[in-house]
């Protein structure tokens, strides 16, 4: 089933994969330049909780020792 093309049709398909080539790698480093981005809005998002959460702490923490100081004061 091998077909025997032209020269000019061989060179037409060299050529056309020069060109499409170049165009789906243009694809793929733009899928992963998505994929970085997503990965660090990721982790981003993922350690605004963790700081938020640790700010959370901090404040139970200060407020408790402030009322038992208060308490222990009156």
């Amino acid at each position: 089933m091998t077909e025997k093309h032209s020269i000019s049709r061989q060179k037409a398909e060299i050529a056309f994969s020069r060109i499409h080539t170049p165009f789906f790698a243009k694809d793929k480093a733009v899928e992963e330049l998505e994929a970085v981005t997503h990965a660090r809005n990721a982790k981003t998002v993922r350690l605004r909780e963790a700081r938020l959460a640790k700010e959370l702490k901090g404040r139970a923490s200060t407020a408790s020792a402030f009322l038992a100081r208060r308490a222990g004061a009156s």
